[in-house]
């Protein structure tokens, strides 16, 4: 049987398979499992992106919520990352935050913390699901007969809104990092998402000169051409403005993808470097180890190596990153695409902390970011996404399977081939490595066209 969680909580286009309807029962159902395991009524915080289907799907959790007792308190467009602080500033049960990240603005998402901060459990979204079916054909089927209360009168839920939420979240970020950014230009690109009201200000508020794009959300622009996924944005700005340097999120501000003074990404592998090696020389780096994912570049892997450090590596995945972070007891982790967790401050990736966090390290030392990037060697790598009608699919075609061995083998000891599904999207993602650009882009293209002849 299929399932209604994905990696990163229950995804897809809004209004149609995540409907209002998924929505309350998402919502209710995930309150009257709290309710019952705490034995009281719960607080939820919710918090949402700019995303135009984000008031209706607000409105349908809160209903949900209600409906079996809870309390919700409303926080309004915040970044994912200020839901996990406020759940644990506010003692509150739970946060459900409404965002698809960097999904293109038709998506939308579900996604539930628990009273600690972190992810539901596997088995916390398979408890969900038992009320939640979702067939072989992708439509979910909803038990109405749920065992969970329907109170009347001063036994319904309430619904609050958490006028101080944006000055709370802002205050914590600010107090991550002791650091002042007088003298420094920096371009912001805010993909239209959560950070536009809050980047632009917090390094304003630090004393930086900073010119903003793409930071005037209406609903329907969100990652449109912008955000992390299009560094080229930012990088542009950074040339035509004379930036220091220029940094730039996603919809839900839980990533950061940099941009150093000469115009070249500084992706979330390089970030990795600088603030680790920087926690690392300072003996601030718990067991001298980060934790990465196999789509991290090898570069990363050796650089820790090199000056005396380890870097763990786990499958494609924040919760995986942060499984392995708390299992080991080390701070810094995340991914390539700039979701990056300092464990230490967020229970989750959190684009403004990081931003903070690297923008410390280049005070710190007087180095100009390109100077502190050039820590890492790169290995060409290349990512091709290729759509597909089902993703399961990619398992049981021999075809498939062949090209993959044919594209190992080429690529031999010296580099490697990675193939998976996307935990969000219809689509597989092909990953090359290697020494050789010529070598390894034709490894992957071959792996691709198999992929789109025999699943597109």
């Amino acid at each position: 049987m299929a399932r209604l969680f994905g990696t990163d909580g229950v995804r897809d286009i809004a209004n149609t398979f995540l409907s209002p309807e998924l929505a309350f029962t998402i919502g209710r159902i995930a309150t009257g499992i709290i309710s019952r395991k705490l034995g009281k009524r719960p607080t939820i915080v919710v918090g949402r992106d700019t995303r135009l289907s984000g008031n209706m799907l607000e409105a349908a959790v809160v209903s949900g919520i209600a409906s079996v007792g809870g309390q919700a308190v409303n926080t309004g467009v915040i970044p994912t990352p200020g839901v996990a602080f406020l759940v644990r500033d506010l003692q509150a049960d739970a946060g459900i935050i409404i965002s698809a990240s960097h999904n293109p603005m038709q998506y939308n998402g579900l996604k539930i913390i628990s009273g600690d901060g972190f992810k539901l459990s596997d088995e916390e979204e398979l408890e969900i699901e038992k009320y939640i079916t979702l067939d072989e054909q992708g439509i979910f089927h909803i038990n109405n007969n749920d065992d969970f209360p329907r109170p009347s009168g001063h036994g319904v839920g309430t619904v609050t809104l958490l006028q101080d939420a944006r000055k709370r979240y802002a205050k914590y970020v600010r107090s991550t990092v002791d650091v002042t950014l007088e003298g420094l230009k920096i371009a912001v690109d805010c993909a239209n998402g959560a950070a536009s009201a809050y980047t632009p200000e917090l390094l304003r508020n630090l004393g930086a000169h900073v010119i903003a794009v793409n930071d005037k959300p209406d609903g329907t622009n969100i990652n449109v051409d912008c955000g992390s996924t299009y560094p080229e944005v930012v990088a542009e700005l950074v040339l035509e403005t004379g930036a220091d340097l220029g940094l730039t999120h996603d919809g839900d501000a839980d990533r950061l993808i940099a941009v150093d003074e000469k115009g070249r990404v500084v992706d979330g592998d390089h970030i990795m470097a600088i603030c680790g090696l920087d926690l690392l020389r300072r003996g601030e780096l718990p067991h001298n180890t980060i934790v990465a994912t196999v789509y991290s570049n090898l570069g990363l892997s050796e650089t820790f190596m090199r000056a005396g450090g380890n870097v763990v590596i786990t499958q494609n995945g924040d919760r995986y990153v942060l499984e392995a972070m708390r299992k080991l007891g080390v701070i810094l982790g995340g991914e390539q695409s700039g979701h990056i967790i300092f464990l230490n401050h967020n229970t989750t990736g959190d684009g403004l902390i990081t931003a903070l966090a690297l923008l410390s390290v280049l005070r710190r030392t007087g180095e100009k970011l390109s100077e502190l990037a050039s820590c890492m060697e790169v290995y060409p790598q290349v990512l091709i996404n290729v759509g597909v009608r089902n993703k399961q699919d990619l398992f049981s075609n021999p075809r498939v399977a062949q090209a993959i061995k044919k594209a190992e083998a080429l690529l031999s000891e010296d580099g490697r081939v990675f193939v998976r599904p996307s935990g969000t999207e219809p689509l597989i993602r092909i990953l090359g490595e290697g020494p050789e650009e010529t070598m390894v882009r034709d490894a992957v293209s071959g792996v691709a066209k198999a992929i789109q002849k025999e699943l597109g």
